[in-house]
């Protein structure tokens, strides 16, 4: 009986192109060797992104031919003199390029975060912030901005210290009160208090905002999310957060997949349900935490980029979550080149473009994935 019921979790495996009966795993999850991203999908991938980063280095108030901006970026990586017919190249050294890595960095994770949300939860419409952990990250940046929370130090670091501490008391709160309500934890149950608290966080937000007046322009500002003024120090702390958290996330590829048949079916192959949520949630609460204090809210990034990658690869993790990683952060990028150039000198908050593109994209999304749902 035992043994039916396997196999009948590996037809619903096989039927979601999650994964083919060739190999078992630790714990009897079933694998392929040949899931993964083969070479030449890194190369496309990898070589989008590329693009799309020389491009965003390049464009600007003031533009640089392509052929200059490598010049300039490989000189200095080697520490050779960047040549004189090449004027002003501070411009890439010191802003865009600090910048534009920043913005790539935290694309990649809101995406990887989203990705990996959806998987957990089974739910199109999850992603970090389901969770409820971008709005008490959000609320903790704010009240260091306010009330000028600061480390002698690190000037930004007060605001990124309180962001992930929040992020990390906000997914406490909500494990907490979701384990009170359901033992299980169950999907339904943490998405209905994640949207809950998330509601309880805005009004302390606009709370916070009134008692401090002086710091209104600046809050809302970044309330709409911004990479404007981003350091080589930020993307430092960006990769570090990225690598450990984004690694923890990207090793669970295979419990993901098994989370496509159901948590029971799931648990029934031997994942260990509570253990595998409780590792992704928590990395997913640390990257958000760090991308909120550098960039503010950006939505939308790990909405809809996991969608359109889908589209690509297929709904296995293994494929999925290094996929999203690279078109996260060329959808940022490219967004937030938009954000830059499109009222120029006028530079518009990117979370305002993201969530315009965004909002129009998942419609789109939304809406033919019904179709196909009823056809």
């Amino acid at each position: 009986m035992k043994a039916h019921k396997f196999m009948r979790i590996v037809q619903d495996l096989n039927q979601k192109g999650c994964c083919h009966p060739q190999t078992l795993g630790s714990g009897g999850i079933v694998i392929n060797k040949q899931e993964g991203f083969r070479i030449y999908e890194y190369v496309l991938f990898a070589g989008a992104t590329f693009l799309a980063f020389v491009l965003c280095v390049s464009v600007g108030s003031v533009s640089f031919p392509l052929k200059d901006t490598m010049t300039i970026i490989w000189n200095s990586v080697w520490g050779i003199p960047v040549p004189e017919t090449i004027e002003t190249p501070s411009i890439i050294l010191s802003v865009r390029l600090p910048r534009v890595i920043c913005v790539a960095l935290t694309g990649a994770s809101l995406s990887l975060c989203g990705g990996a949300m959806q998987g957990l939860l089974r739910n199109p419409l999850a992603d970090g912030s389901t969770l409820g952990v971008s709005s008490g990250a959000a609320l903790g940046a704010v009240i260091a901005i306010a009330f000028g929370i600061t480390m002698p130090s690190l000037p930004f670091a007060g605001t990124m210290i309180m962001a992930i501490v929040f992020a990390f008391i906000s997914l406490i709160v909500i494990l907490t009160l979701a384990y009170k309500m359901d033992f299980s934890l169950s999907t339904n149950t943490i998405i209905l208090i994640g949207v809950i608290y998330s509601m309880f966080v805005s009004s302390v937000l606009s709370l916070i905002i009134t008692f401090a007046p002086d710091r209104v322009k600046h809050i809302t500002f970044w309330t709409m999310g911004s990479l404007s003024g981003s350091s080589f120090d930020n993307a430092l702390v960006l990769l570090a957060a990225l690598a450990i958290f984004g690694g923890v996330i990207v090793l669970h590829a295979r419990e993901l997949n098994a989370f496509a048949i159901g948590e029971e079916n799931a648990r029934n192959i031997g994942v260990n349900v509570k253990r595998v949520k409780i590792f992704i949630m928590i990395s997913v609460s640390g990257l958000i935490g760090v991308c909120v204090s550098i960039g503010g809210t950006i939505g939308f990034i790990g909405l809809v980029t996991p969608h359109i990658v889908r589209m690509i690869t297929g709904p296995n993790h293994k494929r999925l979550l290094p996929a999203s990683l690279l078109g996260g952060a060329t959808f940022l990028m490219l967004a937030d080149l938009i954000a830059r150039i499109l009222f120029n000198p006028l530079e518009l908050p990117i979370g305002v473009v993201t969530s315009f593109i965004g909002a129009i994209l998942f419609v789109y999304i939304f809406y033919t994935s019904r179709r196909k749902a009823h056809a």
